[in-house]
């Protein structure tokens, strides 16, 4: 009888020392922020990115804090797109429990489709952002597509200097 009770009152402990499961709100508050940027709406981005924010990528060289990310869009979505639309967006979650990194992470993968206002022209990329989520803030980004691939279909032909 008194495992039983010791039990009772045992299991209940081990459950509430899980951590809480932040995936739900965390793919909500990536949603938000993919809406915002297709948006351009500079207010909500700037509501969603901590003050401390880092993007990198899609280069090696690539990284931007908020302020530089907000000005950017600003003129993108002023002067550059007329549209800006995740296709076939989906979302992940991962919890990274060692080294510099750790924390809660969403992986967003879509296609995405562009549309120039100068010439209307188009591309459509394959992309993949993964964020950083701590305190319901983006703290950090990495975006994955290739380049090469959008200056291809706006009509740029590479070639090796040595030809």
């Amino acid at each position: 009888m008194k495992k039983l009770i010791l039990t009772a009152f045992i299991v209940p402990l081990f459950f509430s020392c899980t951590p809480p499961n932040n995936d739900k709100a965390n793919i909500e508050l990536i949603e938000r922020y993919v809406q915002a940027v297709q948006d351009v709406d500079i207010e909500a981005m700037e509501a969603i990115l901590d003050d401390d924010y880092v993007g990198l990528g899609p280069s090696m060289n690539d990284s931007v804090g908020k302020q530089m990310v907000l000005a950017n869009w600003k003129s993108l979505g002023s002067n550059y797109y007329e549209s800006l639309i995740y296709k076939k967006s989906r979302m992940a979650t991962i919890d990274i429990a060692y080294g510099d990194n750790q924390g809660d992470w969403v992986s967003n993968w879509a296609e995405m489709s562009a549309v120039f206002k100068a010439d209307h022209q188009s591309v459509t990329i394959w992309a993949n952002s993964v964020y950083q989520i701590k305190n319901n803030k983006i703290v950090k980004s990495y975006t994955f597509y290739n380049e090469a691939d959008a200056l291809e279909q706006l009509g740029y032909v590479f070639t090796h200097p040595g030809n």
